[in-house]
Formats: structure tokens, C-alpha cells, sequence
């Protein structure tokens, strides 16, 4: 009998956190899941764990292969998915107990094929609440969802730019569960991140609310985000993030003009590469003591004169935005990098301030991800700024 619930987490040299990670979602209050854990070629005790765990619990089903990336991992575990639904975890993530259970009877009382929770960001000393301004159990049908949520994961529009924070908190894919139709009957996949760089989840997602019809949201915080490994600045750099960001740009541009999609899709895409700038902008910074303020000051203005980034600069419109974010665009626009160096440094230091972050963390445990797989960056443009308004909890 096939499960309703199908969970894909990829795996690479995660054994400090496998037991936090499985432990929730083995306690689930829906019981009626498979755990497809891929193994995406640990070189740490991950797989050892993996089996030890599978001993005691059936609902493991373990993929061993080589390492490939978080992307071809999560491929390849959707094309063993036996799941009614399937959803994705990060393995140093953990989920509410009743996480699936909710996100499912959704599903299917609504008779909807995405649904999405919120989630809280975990910093190991404290914890904060991703705000959503969207009403618990709000649907959409049809155009609906398009129009109301696939162009924003295109990009933002009017007062949208104000909040460049939640560029892509929409596009997460481990908040959300899928109907399994949706993503086979579509041939949905994630790119590789080794040529995009980033994104690759709101990549998937842009794709898989053009083909849906249906959407629920659920405004409760289920999953738990750990931002502990991600707090230092030094931890989140990419190189050549800027040429992989061209690669991801033409990715979305093809699929914006094969589908025909208008104009207001065009400027919302435009804003987004505008936004990229923050995201961009601190991975430069981020390239660490060796690389010399001059030449970081010297890859923002490369950033900024990139013929991209001029052309969608030239229509970007502020008139929304809080004053901080008309001056550090309205720089961007006339190229002064010295500026953008400035305010980027003050950004960064409010980052990890809010973050309570100090200190780097490289190494091996960075979830799922290889040596050439950034910790999230940039994928997340949410995650890169501080938060605004956010609730902090008591862990």
C-alpha cells in the first residue's frame, strides 16, 4: 500500500544533526509516510546512521549514491517517492509533530496540490518567527495562482520591493507539500546548483505554480530552519556567484517567454535582478579576510556595470521603498560602489548581530550541499538581511 506522504531529505556529511532531523520526523502524527533518505556520498557516519535508523523503522527507504548535489539528490529521491504527496527536508532542519499531518488533511479537504506552512528560523541560541501577511488558510484556485503567487515568485511589484526580505521566502520548498501528480506528470526538476549557483528551489517552484491549479496556505510556523551553521559572513561565499546568476536569469527569462507570460512578468523579473544586488553584493563581501576591501569594492562596480544589471536598474522603480532602500538602489543606479561597500558592511553587521551569530563555520556540515554548494546563500534573500518586526521565541 502506498504511503500518503512522502519526504525527500538529501544527505551529505550531516551526522551531527541526522537524529534531531529523523527523530522529528519519525514522530510525526501522521504515521502513513516514507522517509526516502539520499545519502548524496557522505564521507562522514551520515550512511551508518541511515542504516541504523532503517533497522528499527521501515518507513526509511535509503538511496546510496555518489555525490551529486542537493539538487540531483532531491531528483532523484521525488523519482522514488511512492507518496499520494511528497515534501522535502533539510537534514539539519526538524519539523512540528503534527507538520505533515496538517499540511496533508489541507491537501485533501481542499482538494488542493500545494500547501504551504510558515516556518521559524532557529539560531541556536534564540528563535524567530517568519511573518507571512497572508490569512491562515487562505486559497487559491485556477488563475488565482498565477496571478496572485507564481508571478510573485518571478519577482516583486509595487509595494512588494519595500520588503526585500521576502524576495524568496515564497519559494522555500521544504515548507511546502506537493501533490506527486504535479511534479511527475510535469517532469518537474531541480537544477543544478553548480551552474545556477542559487535559487534552485524557487526555480522548481516558479514552474510548479504554473502547472497547478490549486493552493492552500497555512499560516502556522511548522518547520524549524537551523541558521546556527550560517551566521557568520565568511560561511556563505560563492565564487563566480555572479556568472552562475547569469545562468539562472536565462533560465527564468526562457521560461517567461515560452509561456507567454506579459508584461507585468517582465517588470517583476526585473525587480528581482535588481533585489539580487543585496544578495550578490554580500556574497562579495563575503569572500573573507584574504580578499582586500579594494577588491571587493572593485566586484560590486563589475556587479553593478554588468549590462543586466544596468538595463533592469534603468526601470526600477523605489517610490514604495523605506528611504534606506531609495538610497542604497538610487547608488546602485548611479554605480557608486563605495557606497554600496558601506552600506552592505552595515548590513551584514545587523545580519549576524540579529542572527546572534559570531563566529565561522565552513567544514563539512553544511546541509546537503558539497564543496562547490553554498550553505543557502542566496537562495533566500530573506535570509541574508535582518529581520524585520520578526518574533523572537524562547527555545
Amino acid at each position: 500500500m502506498k504511503p500518503k506522504v512522502s519526504i525527500v531529505v538529501p544527505i551529505y556529511n550531516m551526522e551531527d544533526y541526522l537524529e534531531r532531523c529523523l527523530g522529528s520526523l519519525l514522530g510525526q502524527s501522521l504515521s502513513d509516510i516514507e522517509i526516502i533518505a539520499v545519502n548524496d556520498g557522505s564521507q562522514d557516519s551520515s550512511l551508518k546512521l541511515l542504516r541504523q535508523y532503517a533497522e528499527q523503522d521501515s518507513r526509511i527507504v535509503i538511496i546510496d549514491k555518489a555525490n551529486g548535489g542537493v539538487s540531483e539528490a532531491r531528483n532523484d529521491g521525488v523519482k522514488a517517492a511512492r507518496g499520494a504527496f511528497i515534501g522535502f527536508v533539510d537534514p539539519d532542519d526538524w519539523v512540528h509533530p503534527s507538520m505533515y499531518q496538517e499540511l496533508y488533511e489541507a491537501a485533501v479537504q481542499q482538494r488542493a496540490e500545494i500547501v504551504m506552512c510558515t516556518y521559524v528560523r532557529e539560531f541556536g541560541t534564540h528563535a524567530k518567527e517568519k511573518k507571512f501577511d497572508m490569512a491562515n488558510g487562505q486559497m487559491f484556485r485556477g488563475k488565482e495562482v498565477q496571478d496572485k503567487l507564481l508571478r510573485r515568485l518571478v519577482g516583486p511589484l509595487n509595494k512588494e520591493v519595500a520588503s526585500p526580505e521576502f524576495l524568496d521566502a515564497w519559494g522555500t520548498v521544504w515548507s511546502k507539500l506537493y501533490r506527486a501528480e504535479l511534479l511527475t506528470d510535469n517532469g518537474l526538476s531541480f537544477m543544478d546548483l553548480s551552474v545556477i549557483g542559487s535559487n534552485e528551489d524557487t526555480l522548481f517552484n516558479i514552474h510548479a505554480f504554473y502547472h497547478a491549479q490549486s493552493f492552500v496556505f497555512l499560516n502556522r510556523p511548522l518547520y524549524h530552519y537551523w541558521r546556527a551553521n550560517a551566521a557568520s559572513i565568511t560561511s556563505s561565499y560563492t565564487p563566480k556567484l555572479p556568472e552562475k546568476f547569469e545562468k539562472l536569469y536565462s533560465a527564468m527569462e526562457a521560461f517567461l517567454g515560452e509561456k507567454q507570460l506579459g508584461d507585468e512578468y517582465k517588470t517583476a523579473f526585473n525587480n528581482r535582478i535588481c533585489v539580487n544586488i543585496i544578495g550578490l553584493g554580500l556574497n562579495a563581501m563575503s569572500e573573507g579576510k584574504a580578499s582586500s576591501a579594494r577588491k571587493k569594492v572593485k566586484d560590486l562596480q563589475l556587479l553593478l556595470q554588468g549590462r543586466r544589471m544596468r538595463e533592469a536598474l534603468r526601470s526600477f522603480e523605489t517610490k514604495d521603498s523605506p528611504l534606506v532602500w531609495k538610497v542604497f538602489f538610487v547608488c546602485a543606479k548611479l554605480k557608486f560602489s563605495l557606497a554600496i561597500y558601506f552600506m552592505l558592511t552595515v548590513i551584514n553587521k545587523l545580519r549576524v548581530r540579529q542572527s546572534g551569530g559570531t563566529s565561522s563555520e565552513s567544514g563539512s556540515n553544511l546541509a546537503s550541499r558539497h564543496h562547490h554548494e553554498s550553505r543557502r546563500l542566496g537562495n533566500h534573500a530573506d535570509e541574508l538581511l535582518p529581520a524585520n518586526g520578526s518574533k523572537q521565541n524562547s527555545v
